[in-house]
């Protein structure tokens, strides 16, 4: 389990593409106290560690992960938000994120509104029934807040700094990001469903 509150932004530093990935992840993370097996959130997908080096560690992404995120469209030098799993009794600064990616979004806008910055997304039709005004979403692994809601599209603003202790301050119009929806919002929409 994780909180969303990113706490390093690594690098891609190598990528190997068959029908699955794998990636060397450069971290400012102290390595020697990582255990092969750990899950470390990259991008907001829980991925497992299979090899660690002074200043990385290395994952695999299968397949199925790779139709299920933005994680193949990594390539050497990409910046990634990391977060490493939550130890009980740590602080639980955002929302419980499983890192299991519900789907991937596409920011369709990027705007200034004073010091923060404003961004749109759309999402795919299944999931835009989960996402409500001042819930929580994971996008990158980040959590935050939604501001409003529109059918498959909806906004959130983001603060000066979490532009910068994340990858936020690079993204774009067009991006596909990694999005889980709350599990709370998860469970409330299926016992929706016997109620009915």
């Amino acid at each position: 389990m994780f909180t969303g509150i990113i706490t390093d932004i690594g690098r891609i530093a190598e990528v190997t593409r068959t029908e699955d990935l794998r990636a060397r992840i450069a971290t400012a993370y102290d390595t020697s106290r990582i255990e092969l097996g750990a899950s470390i959130a990259s991008d907001g997908v829980c991925l497992t560690v299979t090899r660690l080096g002074p200043d990385w560690y290395e994952v695999f992404v299968s397949g199925e992960t790779l139709t299920k995120t933005n994680l193949g469209g990594w390539e050497v030098g990409r910046r990634v938000n990391l977060e490493r799993a939550l130890k009980v009794g740590d602080e639980l600064g955002g929302h419980i994120v499983s890192g299991h990616v519900d789907g991937v979004a596409e920011v369709t806008d990027v705007h200034d509104e004073g010091d923060s910055t404003r961004i749109s997304f759309k999402v795919p039709g299944d999931l835009a029934r989960f996402i409500a005004p001042k819930g929580s979403v994971a996008l990158n692994g980040t959590s935050l807040t939604v501001n409003e809601v529109e059918g498959d599209t909806f906004g959130v603003n983001l603060i000066t700094h979490t532009k910068e202790v994340t990858t936020w301050g690079d993204v774009r119009v067009g991006d596909k990001v990694n999005l889980e929806i709350d599990t709370l919002a998860r469970y409330v929409a299926r016992l929706g469903e016997y109620a009915a």
